[in-house]
């Protein structure tokens, strides 16, 4: 036996060289470009008469930027439509793959990769986003990159990195009924911090991950960074290859049974030697939401805000800022806390699986009066899935806005953004300051069927209550 983790497999079947500083130069299989990073990297490329060395290992769409309403062109803000006409430009020289607006492939980058099945087990993936550890849900290393590193991938196909620990997460146990994929990374990052993963990469096991679809896998992945993870991954199995089979870019016959047989054997081995081993109960898992500025500041829905003494001393500190910003009060429940906009979306959880769960919470009730709320589809697969499925119905029925495909208030590199100190009950992925558009903005991160409990009621609520 080899005793090697599928991070140990990939990383030496794509390492090139071991380079003077001790980093390694590693091949980059797949890359996913976008409008907001991939602009300056281009310009540098033509500013040393290079070329894109494997432009059909390169994938491009819009996101950040996209307005999710009123999407004629040129978009209001300029500098938006100065980006998208940057990325126009720049693929249509380079002979790059483009999903614009439209096409019907156009989406959020780490929701129309896997739908499309380009990402597979076993690559190794890079974009310019810190989000790109989702796809390490089907057994790929993936790592987000700044502009520089997406430069030396257009020209060189590779990038030079450190090759990192890796941390087994362990989590067993079914899931209670109104706990989600999300309450699951939440509780990790609460648990190890958000500097927990720094130097790793983390590889989720157990029955609890076994036991989920793709897409939830995938919102597990998504949030390692948050974590200080560079990367996170699960081992490919069944549920992986029944998600690929039959998708656009995927292995077809012969090729997928050659597939299949080679990302079976890329998976950790049995006695493979971890860095570090951590373990959870699925069933101390309840639906958990940030009180915070950071996705570590997270507690159950049935705990209250902790108090300063209740924490690490190293804690406290972000704590006391915390409080103030937030406005928050230590030892204070958040359940019953008034929400000011609720948003559904992001990569983190926009795929149809995410929509599915909140419009069950949605269906045959009201948004509460006062309240902002809205729905963000992933990608324009994702729309059209889930209006053939109604969903679009039962949320406007219900008093939701529904959207076209884009990050959205995620990030509101875009119209979407929050106004004055509004509080947001958000999919999403990162509460920082500001992070939703507003400098005095706040942001609670939680599950979309949690973000639609609170949509209907008004104020945080336990779904469980309300699905029960």
């Amino acid at each position: 036996m080899s005793a090697r983790t599928l991070f140990d497999k990939v990383w030496d079947l794509h390492t090139i060289s071991v380079l003077p500083s001790g980093q390694t130069q590693l091949f980059i299989g797949l890359h996913l470009i976008h409008e907001v990073t991939s602009p300056q990297a281009f310009a540098m490329l033509k500013e040393r008469g290079l070329r894109v060395m494997y432009p059909e290992r390169t994938v491009a769409t819009v996101d950040h930027i996209v307005p999710t309403e009123d999407q004629q062109r040129p978009f209001q803000d300029s500098l938006a439509e100065e980006m998208m006409q940057a990325l126009e430009t720049n693929t249509k020289a380079h002979n790059i793959r483009f999903h614009p607006i439209g096409s019907g492939n156009q989406g959020i980058v780490h929701v129309i990769a896997p739908e499309q099945g380009l990402t597979q087990p076993g690559m190794t993936i890079a974009c310019g986003d810190s989000h790109t550890s989702t796809h390490g849900a089907f057994g790929a290393i993936a790592f987000g990159i700044g502009t520089s590193q997406v430069r030396d991938v257009l020209a060189a196909q590779s990038l030079s990195l450190n090759k990192l620990k890796v941390r087994k997460i362990e989590v067993n146990g079914d899931l209670a009924p109104g706990v989600y994929a999300k309450d699951v990374i939440l509780h990790i990052i609460r648990k190890l911090g958000v500097k927990g993963g720094v130097g790793y990469a983390y590889e989720y096991a157990g029955s609890t991950f076994t036991a989920m679809d793709m897409e939830e896998r995938m919102t597990v992945c998504n949030m390692s960074i948050e974590g200080g993870a560079r990367c996170g991954y699960i081992n490919p199995d069944e549920v992986t290859f029944a998600y690929l089979k039959g998708r656009e870019f995927a292995p077809q016959g012969e090729d997928w049974d050659k597939a299949v047989q080679w990302w079976r054997s890329i998976a950790s081995d049995p006695d493979a030697v971890y860095d570090d081993v951590v373990s959870f109960r699925a069933e101390d898992i309840e639906p958990t939401v940030t009180w915070g500025i950071t996705p570590g500041q997270g507690i159950g829905i049935s705990e209250p805000v902790p108090t300063l003494d209740s924490l690490d001393p190293d804690d406290q500190a972000i704590a006391s800022e915390a409080y103030k910003y937030m406005q928050f009060q230590p030892g204070q429940p958040l359940k019953g806390t008034k929400v000011d906009v609720c948003f559904i979306g992001s990569c983190t959880n926009g795929r149809l699986s995410d929509l599915e769960e909140a419009a069950k919470v949605a269906k045959g009730h009201q948004v509460a009066a006062g309240v902002k709320a809205f729905v963000v589809p992933g990608s324009e697969q994702v729309k059209q899935q889930a209006e053939a499925a109604g969903l679009d119905q039962i949320f406007q029925a219900a008093g939701f806005e529904w959207r076209e495909a884009g990050c959205s208030m995620c990030l509101a590199m875009n119209p979407d953004k929050l106004q004055g100190d509004q509080l947001s009950a958000s999919s999403s992925n990162r509460n920082f300051k500001g992070r939703q558009g507003s400098a005095s903005g706040r942001t609670l991160l939680m599950s979309p069927a949690m973000v639609a409990a609170a949509a209907i009621t008004g104020q945080v609520a336990d779904v469980r209550e309300l699905v029960s």
